[in-house]
């Protein structure tokens, strides 16, 4: 590992992220700008445990708050790396991209230039399970994510982990909006074989319109017991 890597992971761990992972990911829509570095975030097992069947306050602005450090957090490692003379781009915490649904006047993708879920799967930090969340290797899916790509030639990992699910369907019978189809993912299951982001959507506006607009709904995560 390199000096700058190094120093890169302990100018995270300094602020407060909890993981910190590489990979080599060619074709991601970045040019030259080929090595993904992934960063987990812990949420508040607190905060988290609060939720029932709907968005709570606290868990909106923790929401909020969590993914602007992400944010700070992926500028300053690129500061970092553009110093030592090399590119970044840092994907944002959470941006949904409709350019196609505008221009064409269709729906929603809900998707942002890149998955974070991909990149940190990739790094050998965790995997996927049924409820289509990140489920770290230690912290299961408390977590939050933030992507950067950069041209720096880290060292990456190439072991991405396996899901954990099977057997399991807490997220499937707790989701209140009855987006989740109960199937077990794998590196090639597409996101909407796990979930139908429609509904998922369209129930966190029904039911979080009294929190606030962007309201997450978080029951398939609270009721998650998975640690891979």
């Amino acid at each position: 590992m390199s000096e700058l890597q190094e120093e890169l992971i302990a100018l995270l761990k300094r602020r407060g992220i909890a993981d910190v992972g590489f990979a080599y990911i060619p074709n991601a829509g970045f040019g030259e700008l080929q090595t993904a570095v992934s960063l987990v975030v812990r949420l508040s097992d607190a905060i988290v445990d609060e939720i029932t069947d709907r968005p709570t306050h606290s868990y909106f602005h923790h929401y909020r708050t969590v993914n602007a450090y992400i944010d700070a957090s992926l500028l300053e490692a690129g500061l970092l790396l553009q110093a030592a003379g090399y590119r970044y781009i840092p994907v944002p915490a959470s941006q949904t991209i409709n350019e196609e649904a505008w221009q064409n006047g269709g729906e929603s993708s809900y998707r942002g230039r890149f998955s974070h879920k991909q990149a940190a799967r990739l790094a050998g930090l965790g995997t996927v399970g049924k409820n289509a969340l990140f489920l770290h290797r230690d912290y299961g899916c408390r977590v939050r994510l933030g992507t950067l790509f950069t041209d720096c030639p880290f060292e990456t990992c190439k072991e991405p982990s396996a899901s954990p699910c099977l057997g399991c369907d807490l997220c499937v019978k707790a989701c209140p909006a009855g987006a989740l189809t109960g199937a077990q993912w794998t590196p090639e299951t597409p996101r909407e074989a796990l979930f139908d982001p429609k509904k998922c959507s369209e129930h966190m506006k029904e039911v979080g319109k009294n929190t606030g607009r962007g309201a997450v709904c978080g029951v398939c995560m609270r009721v998650c017991p998975s640690r891979c």
